[in-house]
């Protein structure tokens, strides 16, 4: 009988169907690290995980049992994809469970942004009436500039042109038919799009490519007065060329939902005008983390019942 660990916490609606397994039993083993984790992995045939363990090559070394690992969520970053690959074990993830709710975390950054809204309730909290202080700019007619259009991508550039947006979009994989289709313009390189954005929203993995992404020759570059959103992986921008641009005025705002390291609670932007930050939320409703834990647990059911492999990132050998 395959033996299944949940090494996160999972919704109960995702815990509801480990149940409901026929042939399969599961064990939840929350927040372990080092040699407890290490040890726990070669006890089990399958893991889930959400974004709290960490997977490294050190964890999986000499691990002859387990077979799969089911992220529940879109990125795989805290599992040590090549040395799983090695020891023939799968890695899937479960990229469309939380692609509403990133992108609607996306758009509220960018209307928070736009309408001063942190600040100006601050200040009613601290007693202090200050309409002309917090003047702000309207969302429509403005213009997008989106990197990565994949599902989230997608969803941020529905909800644009619904404000009636110009966008620029920057993904080396969408086709100009799919472009059209999503009413953006392509451009081949993130230079390309700066001068003309009012807005800039990254939502692509991160990786060498796309590391310092945004660095202060991008900030140079950009439009006077553009904010600047990341709800998807920290690192995708720099954060000094970030404080520069606040400081100098080149940059009308930065709203992150994504830090390098995680969890972050001391950030130089922490704190800065014109600045909204929150401890990544974008998979954070009811919603997402059912969808993410249903789905996370049906790779697996399907992997260890029917041998099928319905959404891997690796590409194993066996």
């Amino acid at each position: 009988m395959p033996r299944i660990v949940v090494l996160d916490p999972l919704s109960e609606d995702g815990l509801k169907l480990l149940d409901a397994a026929a042939g399969i039993d599961y064990e939840e083993r929350i927040g372990l690290k080092g040699d407890d984790l290490r040890n726990a992995l070669q006890e089990f045939d399958g893991a889930i995980c959400r974004s709290g363990v960490k997977i490294t090559a050190e964890i999986l070394e000499g691990n002859t049992r387990l077979k799969a690992i089911a992220r529940a969520g879109v990125g795989v970053d805290n599992i040590d994809v090549p040395t799983a690959t090695k020891l023939n074990i799968v890695v899937m993830n479960t990229p469309g469970g939380n692609t509403l709710s990133t992108a609607e975390q996306a758009w509220m950054l960018l209307m928070a942004l736009s309408r001063n809204v942190y600040a100006a309730y601050h200040s009613l909290v601290e007693g202090r009436w200050d309409r002309k202080k917090f003047m702000g700019n309207q969302v429509t007619g403005k213009t997008l500039g989106i990197v990565g259009m994949g599902r989230i991508g997608q969803a941020v550039a529905k909800f644009a042109k619904a404000f009636d947006m110009k966008i620029y979009a920057l993904d080396p994989f969408i086709t100009p038919e799919k472009a059209a289709e999503f009413g953006v313009t392509l451009v081949h390189h993130v230079h390309d799009m700066l001068p003309l954005v009012d807005y800039l929203t990254v939502h692509t993995p991160i990786n060498n490519e796309t590391r310092g992404l945004i660095g202060k020759k991008e900030v140079e570059m950009i439009k006077p007065g553009a904010r600047l959103i990341n709800c998807a992986r920290g690192g995708i921008f720099e954060i000094d060329a970030l404080v520069g641009g606040l400081k100098s005025g080149k940059l009308g705002g930065v709203a992150l939902d994504v830090y390098e390291s995680e969890p972050c609670t001391d950030n130089p932007l922490f704190g800065m005008p014109n600045v909204i930050c929150s401890p990544h939320l974008g998979a954070s409703t009811e919603e997402a983390q059912t969808n993410v834990a249903i789905e996370a647990v049906e790779l697996l059911i399907d992997f260890f019942t029917t041998n099928t492999i319905r959404q891997s990132v690796n590409f194993p050998s066996t």
